[in-house]
Protein backbone atom coordinates (compact mmCIF):
# COMPACT_ATOMS: atom_id res chain seq x y z
CA UNK A 1 0.00 0.00 0.00
CA UNK A 2 1.62 3.60 -1.25
CA UNK A 3 -1.15 5.86 -0.27
CA UNK A 4 -1.73 6.74 4.03
CA UNK A 5 -3.71 9.13 5.58
CA UNK A 6 -1.82 11.86 6.78
CA UNK A 7 -0.95 12.88 10.56
CA UNK A 8 -2.76 15.84 10.53
CA UNK A 9 -6.20 13.86 9.00
CA UNK A 10 -5.72 11.50 11.36
CA UNK A 11 -6.09 14.17 14.27
CA UNK A 12 -9.26 15.86 12.49
CA UNK A 13 -10.31 12.44 12.18
CA UNK A 14 -10.27 11.77 15.64
CA UNK A 15 -11.57 14.82 16.77
CA UNK A 16 -14.48 14.24 14.52
CA UNK A 17 -14.00 17.03 12.52
CA UNK A 18 -12.73 15.44 8.95
CA UNK A 19 -15.46 15.98 6.49
CA UNK A 20 -16.60 13.92 2.96
CA UNK A 21 -15.49 12.84 1.19
CA UNK A 22 -11.77 13.03 3.02
CA UNK A 23 -13.62 11.25 5.53
CA UNK A 24 -15.45 8.27 3.68
CA UNK A 25 -11.39 7.43 1.78
CA UNK A 26 -9.40 7.84 5.69
CA UNK A 27 -12.62 5.03 7.20
CA UNK A 28 -11.96 2.25 4.16
CA UNK A 29 -8.32 2.78 4.27
CA UNK A 30 -7.96 2.31 8.17
CA UNK A 31 -10.13 -1.13 7.71
CA UNK A 32 -6.96 -2.38 5.91
CA UNK A 33 -3.94 -0.65 7.25
CA UNK A 34 -2.81 -1.61 10.26
CA UNK A 35 0.24 1.58 9.75
CA UNK A 36 -2.67 4.26 9.93
CA UNK A 37 -4.37 2.22 12.20
CA UNK A 38 -1.75 2.76 14.71
CA UNK A 39 -1.08 6.22 14.12
CA UNK A 40 -4.52 7.23 14.79
CA UNK A 41 -4.32 5.44 18.47
CA UNK A 42 -1.32 7.77 19.64
CA UNK A 43 -2.92 11.13 17.91
CA UNK A 44 -6.50 9.92 19.70
CA UNK A 45 -7.49 11.50 22.99
CA UNK A 46 -7.51 8.25 25.49
CA UNK A 47 -10.38 9.53 27.76
CA UNK A 48 -12.70 10.78 24.08
CA UNK A 49 -11.74 6.77 22.90
CA UNK A 50 -12.93 5.18 26.04
CA UNK A 51 -16.03 7.48 26.29
CA UNK A 52 -16.68 6.22 23.00
CA UNK A 53 -16.26 2.44 23.83
CA UNK A 54 -18.72 2.93 27.03
CA UNK A 55 -21.49 4.23 24.48
CA UNK A 56 -21.24 1.46 22.43
CA UNK A 57 -21.08 -1.06 25.48
CA UNK A 58 -24.36 0.61 26.59
CA UNK A 59 -26.30 0.49 23.11
CA UNK A 60 -24.89 -2.90 22.43
CA UNK A 61 -26.24 -4.15 26.25
CA UNK A 62 -29.79 -2.22 26.31
CA UNK A 63 -32.62 -4.45 25.96
CA UNK A 64 -34.17 -4.45 22.58
CA UNK A 65 -37.94 -3.72 22.98
CA UNK A 66 -40.28 -6.38 21.74
CA UNK A 67 -43.19 -5.35 18.81
CA UNK A 68 -45.51 -4.35 21.29
CA UNK A 69 -43.60 -1.62 23.32
CA UNK A 70 -42.41 -0.28 19.54
CA UNK A 71 -45.81 -0.07 18.63
CA UNK A 72 -46.65 1.76 21.87
CA UNK A 73 -43.84 3.77 21.51
CA UNK A 74 -44.66 4.80 17.69
CA UNK A 75 -48.07 5.71 19.42
CA UNK A 76 -46.77 8.45 21.46
CA UNK A 77 -46.97 6.30 24.53
CA UNK A 78 -43.75 7.43 27.03
CA UNK A 79 -40.77 5.17 26.80
CA UNK A 80 -41.23 3.80 30.49
CA UNK A 81 -45.31 3.43 30.43
CA UNK A 82 -44.94 1.49 27.49
CA UNK A 83 -42.12 -1.02 29.35
CA UNK A 84 -44.81 -1.12 32.03
CA UNK A 85 -47.55 -2.21 29.79
CA UNK A 86 -45.30 -4.29 27.64
CA UNK A 87 -43.93 -5.98 30.93
CA UNK A 88 -47.39 -6.79 31.53
CA UNK A 89 -47.74 -10.71 32.36
CA UNK A 90 -51.14 -11.05 30.96
CA UNK A 91 -50.26 -9.50 27.77
CA UNK A 92 -47.98 -12.42 27.16
CA UNK A 93 -48.77 -15.00 24.54
CA UNK A 94 -49.40 -17.75 27.15
CA UNK A 95 -52.12 -15.85 29.12
CA UNK A 96 -54.36 -15.11 25.67
CA UNK A 97 -53.80 -18.20 24.23
CA UNK A 98 -55.39 -19.56 27.43
CA UNK A 99 -58.16 -16.85 28.17
CA UNK A 100 -59.07 -17.84 24.23
CA UNK A 101 -59.14 -21.93 25.05
CA UNK A 102 -61.69 -21.02 27.58
CA UNK A 103 -63.64 -18.91 25.35
CA UNK A 104 -63.32 -21.41 22.57
CA UNK A 105 -64.68 -24.13 25.03
CA UNK A 106 -67.53 -22.04 26.27
CA UNK A 107 -68.48 -20.86 22.88
CA UNK A 108 -68.58 -24.44 22.02
CA UNK A 109 -70.15 -25.52 24.87
CA UNK A 110 -73.18 -23.17 23.66
CA UNK A 111 -73.34 -23.52 20.66
CA UNK A 112 -73.70 -27.42 21.05
CA UNK A 113 -75.96 -27.61 24.09
CA UNK A 114 -78.34 -24.95 23.17
CA UNK A 115 -81.27 -25.35 25.60
CA UNK A 116 -81.64 -22.01 26.80
CA UNK A 117 -82.55 -18.02 25.90
CA UNK A 118 -78.89 -17.60 26.86
CA UNK A 119 -75.32 -18.85 26.61
CA UNK A 120 -75.22 -19.23 30.35
CA UNK A 121 -71.47 -20.67 30.32
CA UNK A 122 -70.37 -18.31 28.46
CA UNK A 123 -72.20 -15.21 30.62
CA UNK A 124 -71.04 -16.91 33.17
CA UNK A 125 -67.21 -17.21 32.28
CA UNK A 126 -66.55 -14.07 30.32
CA UNK A 127 -66.72 -11.44 33.03
CA UNK A 128 -64.36 -13.28 35.02
CA UNK A 129 -61.29 -13.25 32.13
CA UNK A 130 -61.08 -9.25 32.73
CA UNK A 131 -61.52 -9.87 37.10
CA UNK A 132 -58.42 -12.38 36.84
CA UNK A 133 -56.23 -10.22 33.88
CA UNK A 134 -56.58 -7.40 36.29
CA UNK A 135 -55.33 -10.03 39.67
CA UNK A 136 -52.59 -10.95 37.48
CA UNK A 137 -51.16 -7.70 36.48
CA UNK A 138 -50.72 -5.99 39.70
CA UNK A 139 -49.06 -7.65 42.22
CA UNK A 140 -45.57 -9.16 43.33
CA UNK A 141 -46.51 -12.43 43.08
CA UNK A 142 -46.75 -13.12 39.35
CA UNK A 143 -45.51 -9.55 38.08
CA UNK A 144 -42.06 -9.95 36.88
CA UNK A 145 -41.89 -6.42 37.15
CA UNK A 146 -42.90 -5.90 40.01
CA UNK A 147 -40.33 -3.66 41.25
CA UNK A 148 -40.10 -1.90 38.62
CA UNK A 149 -43.76 -0.56 38.57
CA UNK A 150 -43.30 0.27 41.68
CA UNK A 151 -40.16 2.68 42.12
CA UNK A 152 -41.80 4.23 38.79
CA UNK A 153 -42.07 7.94 38.68
CA UNK A 154 -45.85 7.27 39.00
CA UNK A 155 -48.43 7.94 41.21
CA UNK A 156 -50.14 4.38 42.36
CA UNK A 157 -53.70 4.87 41.05
CA UNK A 158 -52.00 5.88 37.43
CA UNK A 159 -50.22 2.92 37.62
CA UNK A 160 -52.95 0.75 38.30
CA UNK A 161 -55.26 2.39 35.98
CA UNK A 162 -52.17 2.19 32.87
CA UNK A 163 -51.93 -1.65 33.24
CA UNK A 164 -56.22 -2.17 34.10
CA UNK A 165 -57.13 -0.30 30.38
CA UNK A 166 -54.38 -2.79 28.82
CA UNK A 167 -55.97 -5.61 30.73
CA UNK A 168 -59.01 -4.64 29.66
CA UNK A 169 -58.92 -3.85 25.93
CA UNK A 170 -57.08 -7.36 25.39
CA UNK A 171 -59.56 -9.44 27.34
CA UNK A 172 -63.06 -7.44 27.12
CA UNK A 173 -61.65 -7.33 22.82
CA UNK A 174 -61.19 -11.04 23.36
CA UNK A 175 -64.40 -11.74 24.86
CA UNK A 176 -66.24 -9.58 22.49
CA UNK A 177 -64.87 -11.32 19.50
CA UNK A 178 -65.90 -14.71 20.93
CA UNK A 179 -69.10 -12.89 20.98
CA UNK A 180 -68.99 -13.00 17.48
CA UNK A 181 -69.57 -16.46 17.11
CA UNK A 182 -72.58 -16.85 18.79
CA UNK A 183 -74.50 -14.91 16.42
CA UNK A 184 -77.95 -17.04 17.07
CA UNK A 185 -78.32 -15.54 20.67
CA UNK A 186 -78.59 -11.39 19.12
CA UNK A 187 -77.89 -9.29 22.23
CA UNK A 188 -78.33 -11.61 24.66
CA UNK A 189 -74.75 -13.18 23.79
CA UNK A 190 -73.95 -9.53 25.29
CA UNK A 191 -75.23 -9.63 28.68
CA UNK A 192 -71.29 -9.93 29.94
CA UNK A 193 -70.14 -7.08 29.45
CA UNK A 194 -71.95 -5.23 32.75
CA UNK A 195 -71.33 -7.49 34.88
CA UNK A 196 -67.23 -7.91 33.61
CA UNK A 197 -67.16 -3.73 34.40
CA UNK A 198 -68.60 -4.61 37.78
CA UNK A 199 -66.67 -6.86 38.96
CA UNK A 200 -63.47 -5.42 37.72
CA UNK A 201 -64.26 -2.47 39.46
CA UNK A 202 -65.34 -4.06 42.43
CA UNK A 203 -62.06 -5.86 42.61
CA UNK A 204 -60.08 -3.12 42.19
CA UNK A 205 -61.64 -0.92 44.71
CA UNK A 206 -60.99 -3.40 47.46
CA UNK A 207 -57.41 -4.24 46.43
CA UNK A 208 -56.11 -1.36 48.49
CA UNK A 209 -57.42 -3.49 51.89
CA UNK A 210 -57.79 -7.03 50.67
CA UNK A 211 -54.35 -7.08 47.98
CA UNK A 212 -54.37 -7.58 44.06
CA UNK A 213 -54.94 -11.31 44.49
CA UNK A 214 -57.32 -11.91 47.76
CA UNK A 215 -59.89 -8.67 46.27
CA UNK A 216 -60.55 -10.26 42.90
CA UNK A 217 -60.57 -13.77 44.51
CA UNK A 218 -63.09 -12.99 46.41
CA UNK A 219 -65.17 -10.74 43.87
CA UNK A 220 -64.57 -13.94 41.65
CA UNK A 221 -66.01 -16.28 44.42
CA UNK A 222 -69.22 -14.62 45.09
CA UNK A 223 -69.59 -13.98 41.86
CA UNK A 224 -70.28 -17.67 41.27
CA UNK A 225 -71.90 -17.67 44.42
CA UNK A 226 -75.08 -15.65 43.01
CA UNK A 227 -74.75 -17.85 39.75
CA UNK A 228 -75.14 -20.96 41.88
CA UNK A 229 -78.24 -19.21 43.72
CA UNK A 230 -79.97 -17.72 40.33
CA UNK A 231 -79.82 -21.10 39.42
CA UNK A 232 -81.12 -22.65 42.39
CA UNK A 233 -83.91 -20.27 42.59
CA UNK A 234 -84.76 -20.76 39.01
CA UNK A 235 -83.78 -24.53 37.86
CA UNK A 236 -85.67 -24.25 34.53
CA UNK A 237 -83.26 -24.06 31.55
CA UNK A 238 -85.84 -22.33 29.31
CA UNK A 239 -84.91 -18.55 31.01
CA UNK A 240 -81.75 -16.69 31.35
CA UNK A 241 -80.68 -16.25 34.49
CA UNK A 242 -81.27 -13.23 37.12
CA UNK A 243 -78.36 -11.57 36.44
CA UNK A 244 -78.41 -11.52 32.45
CA UNK A 245 -81.75 -10.30 32.44
CA UNK A 246 -82.90 -6.86 32.27
CA UNK A 247 -83.01 -6.39 35.71
CA UNK A 248 -79.81 -8.02 36.77
CA UNK A 249 -78.03 -5.71 33.91
CA UNK A 250 -79.40 -2.71 35.80
CA UNK A 251 -78.27 -3.83 39.09
CA UNK A 252 -74.14 -4.58 37.45
CA UNK A 253 -74.55 -1.55 35.79
CA UNK A 254 -75.23 0.13 39.06
CA UNK A 255 -72.66 -1.64 40.82
CA UNK A 256 -70.84 -0.85 38.31
CA UNK A 257 -71.06 3.42 38.71
CA UNK A 258 -70.91 2.80 42.85
CA UNK A 259 -67.23 0.80 42.60
CA UNK A 260 -66.04 3.14 39.76
CA UNK A 261 -66.82 6.17 42.47
CA UNK A 262 -65.59 4.36 45.21
CA UNK A 263 -62.02 3.22 43.54
CA UNK A 264 -61.77 7.04 42.49
CA UNK A 265 -62.34 8.29 46.22
CA UNK A 266 -59.93 5.79 47.68
CA UNK A 267 -57.37 6.46 44.63
CA UNK A 268 -54.08 7.53 47.33
CA UNK A 269 -54.85 3.56 48.98
CA UNK A 270 -52.68 2.97 46.12
CA UNK A 271 -49.49 4.59 47.19
CA UNK A 272 -50.43 3.09 50.79
CA UNK A 273 -50.76 -0.09 49.41
CA UNK A 274 -47.46 0.16 47.43
CA UNK A 275 -45.72 1.32 50.70
CA UNK A 276 -44.90 4.90 48.39
CA UNK A 277 -45.06 7.81 51.10
CA UNK A 278 -48.22 9.87 49.92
Amino acid sequence: MTWHVSEEDLRAYARGELAPPVLWAADTHLGACARCRAVLADVGDPAALDAGWDRLDAELDAPRPGWAESLLVRAGVPDHIARLLAATPVLRGSWLGAVLAVLGMSVWVSSALRTTDSPTLFLALAPLLPLAGVALSFGPVLDPTYEMAVVAPLHGFRLLMIRTVAVLVAGLGLDGLATLALPGYGLRALAWLLPALALTATGLALTPRLGPVCAPSLVGGAWIALLLAARAADPGVDGALVPFTALGQGVAAAVAALATGLLFAGRDGFDRFLGRAV
